[in-house]
């Protein structure tokens, strides 16, 4: 094995370990910020789905309800209990889609793991230029 000289001061070498692992710790951002921007840009889709869930059962509420109550009080000829029932499953519907979206948003992993995969291999890299 042949040892190799090298000629710079231990002042350059501190120097240049700066410049290293500060163009390190630059990348490593940049990398967490790409990774938890995908992240969130997934999730928005699942915020959608509330979003729309809620939108849809509000519409709803509003429009199909005074139709069904009307309709359900030829029926049952009670405006309370008419207007109860047409509410009760138009916010059950609403209701699901809400829970829809809220559940895959609990499952969602927003934990940036090619970062932390990185930082790891980094230390590593670093432990062993340091031997």
């Amino acid at each position: 094995m042949q040892h190799v000289q090298d000629d710079r001061s231990l002042g350059e070498l501190f120097a240049e370990l700066s410049n290293e692992t500060s163009r390190l710790v630059r990348q490593e951002v940049a990398l967490a910020k790409k990774e938890l921007s995908e992240k969130v840009s997934h999730a928005g889709k699942d915020v959608g789905f509330i979003v729309a869930g809620a939108l849809i059962a509000y519409a709803g509420f509003v429009v199909f309800l005074g139709f069904a109550v009307i309709g359900l009080y030829i029926v049952t000829h009670h405006w309370w209990l008419s207007a109860l029932v047409v509410a009760l499953v138009v916010m059950a519907a609403g209701g699901f889609l809400i829970m829809t979206g809220k559940n895959n948003l609990a499952h969602e992993d927003m934990t940036p793991h090619r970062t932390i995969e990185s930082l790891r291999q980094d230390g590593e890299m670093v432990k062993q230029e340091a031997r």
